[in-house]
């Protein structure tokens, strides 16, 4: 567990001028040897096990909850009381449906449970903390092993495959990532063990935008791996001025918010490229990929276990049929979600695809509880609210937050504070937010004593009162001139 943790975390940690020195080294290893010997068998494994009959992959899910079922009844304090409420016994699971025995959990029995859910002490050097805004506008706090990322980066890659990208193709990033001023040009950061070109999100005037696909251009043959909101506004700009998409760009890896279809149609008649949609959570429980030119998501079933109930909490079976999206994670061995709802819908489409014929459970129409908006700049560019999502200490002593805008360029963050917050924290969360807005929004922050959600109870992160001229239900050609 060492290496793997260790080579993870010193990576992230070391500074840039290290980065872009050891670049030329880097750039002459293969990166499948740089992610080290278990990504490359992990990788291996998925690849293989994508192809499984429906009875073998039914056998590994067993064996995999067991395995987290067991591992939690002898580590975690929580899950002991659990399963013993229930009557629920892990060596006596004998196929994946005898896991609805165990009672399902949410992000608020994580709030308040964490410390007793875990199966080992949370401040040990190969253990993450992660925060996670969660569903309701209310910051989640969990643990993971550091050594997660070499797993999950080897079914991302197998998922990216599926549209022809492969380890070593470089990508260009537009996923909220803060990143340098480059040369006094744009805000440009590189990661030469992954090839990954990160432009910065927040920077997305027609200029800014000139000026990442001037750098495109220099790429060669690349992929754009981006939020849908930020892929849109590249392609609008496209659009207004007349330009043509990079020669070298290759197809568009979609995900962390939802994708709109009439934005994604927008998107490849534009970019002339196949957009590839993937759907996870922070929380390591179910992943999905479309099938190109196949129909709805993919779920891959050795990642986690996926589990489609209706309202009543039974399970969906009948295609067509809509129901939330309950998960357990296989990858979490510090604090192993089980039965977790995660908030998100989807339809049910079946069990095997006809046309790439993989045995794997199809879901459609995926909507995730994290919804595309935006806060305005004075000069009427949008910078997506999930790009402030910040998976750091922003918002640890808040319960709740929302953003309130009228004007742009101008937006309140009102905050409901946790126990512990002080009066400092306003100022330290208003300081690490101007450090991603860059003065483009002036924010004041406030306290409020509560937080209303919308008409379906699900919460409101930006409350947006600006009228925008783009409607997502029109015609995409109305809303690119709008």
């Amino acid at each position: 567990m060492g290496c793997a943790w260790s080579r993870k975390n010193a990576w992230e940690s070391a500074p840039r001028w290290l980065k872009r020195g050891l670049a030329p080294l880097l750039g002459r290893v293969p990166p499948a040897w740089l992610l080290g010997r278990r990504f490359r068998n992990h990788l291996q494994f998925v690849r293989d096990a994508q192809w499984w009959p429906r009875a073998r992959t039914r056998m590994y899910q067993t064996a995999q909850l067991r395995r987290i079922c067991t591992l939690a009844a002898e580590r975690s304090v929580f899950y002991r009381r659990l399963f013993r409420e229930a009557g629920f016994r892990p060596e006596a699971l004998s196929c994946p449906e005898d896991l609805a025995a165990v009672p399902m959990i949410d992000k608020e029995t994580v709030r308040a449970n964490l410390p007793a859910m875990c199966t080992t002490p949370p401040m040990r050097p190969w253990v993450d903390r992660i925060a996670t805004a969660g569903t309701g506008g209310v910051p989640l706090e969990f643990y993971i092993g550091a050594d997660r990322s070499a797993v999950e980066f080897a079914y991302l890659l197998a998922s990216w495959e599926r549209i022809g990208w492969t380890l070593g193709t470089p990508l260009a990033v537009l996923r909220g990532e803060v990143v340098p001023a480059w040369r006094g040009i744009m805000r440009y950061g590189y990661d030469p063990m992954l090839r990954r070109h990160v432009y910065g999100s927040f920077d997305l005037t027609d200029a800014d935008l000139q000026a990442y696909l001037d750098h495109m251009n220099r790429l060669g043959r690349f992929y754009l791996h981006a939020y849908p909101s930020t892929a849109a506004a590249l392609a609008r700009h496209l659009h207004r001025t007349g330009r043509r998409a990079p020669l070298g760009l290759s197809g568009v890896i979609l995900e962390s918010e939802n994708v709109y279809p009439v934005q994604r149609q927008m998107m490849e008649d534009v970019f002339g490229r196949t957009c590839l949609c993937c759907y996870g959570q922070t929380e390591k429980l179910v992943l999905a990929v479309e099938c190109p030119g196949g129909e709805g998501y993919h779920v891959w079933p050795t990642y986690g276990y996926l589990e489609l109930i209706d309202e009543a909490g039974n399970p969906i079976t009948e295609c067509g049929r809509r129901g939330q999206i309950v998960g357990t994670g296989f990858i979490n061995t510090v604090v192993p979600f089980i039965r977790y709802r995660t908030g998100d819908e989807a339809t049910y489409l079946g069990q095997r695809c006809r046309l790439c014929g993989r045995e794997h459970p199809i879901l459609a129409d995926i909507r995730g509880h994290r919804l595309q908006e935006s806060l305005i700049t004075s000069d009427g560019d949008e910078i997506p609210w999930v790009a402030l999502n910040m998976h750091d200490d922003t918002f640890r002593q808040v319960r709740q937050f929302q953003f309130t805008q009228s004007t742009p360029g101008r937006a309140v963050l009102s905050v409901v504070p946790a126990a512990g917050f002080a009066a400092g924290d306003i100022e330290r969360i208003g300081r690490m937010l101007d450090m991603k807005l860059r003065n483009r929004i002036a924010l004041t922050v406030q306290v409020v004593d509560a937080i209303a959600p919308s008409g379906r109870g699900k919460a409101i992160y930006v409350d947006q009162r600006i009228e925008r001229a783009a409607d997502l239900s029109r015609p995409w050609e109305q809303a690119c001139s709008g």
